[in-house]
């Protein structure tokens, strides 16, 4: 949510604005070349995993990308 409140804050500045669609956590793990993105937000409830995972994969390509709803 802080994160969120201050990306907020910054684009309204330039007269922006934005929605949260939901929240997660990602797992990083660059030695192993994996990212998990898994869990939601209390606040915000859960985003739609596949969605960033596809987003990631643009991003590395060379990393395996998983997505799981369950974890907190």
């Amino acid at each position: 949510a802080d994160l969120f409140e201050r990306t907020a804050e910054e684009l309204a500045r330039h007269g922006l604005s934005c929605e949260c669609l939901g929240g997660g956590r990602v797992s990083h793990r660059p030695q192993e070349r994996k990212i998990h993105v898994y869990g939601y937000s209390v606040g915000f409830g859960r985003a739609d995993h596949a969605v960033t995972t596809e987003k990631l994969r643009a991003e590395y390509p060379d990393y395996e990308i998983t997505w799981a709803d369950e974890g907190y």
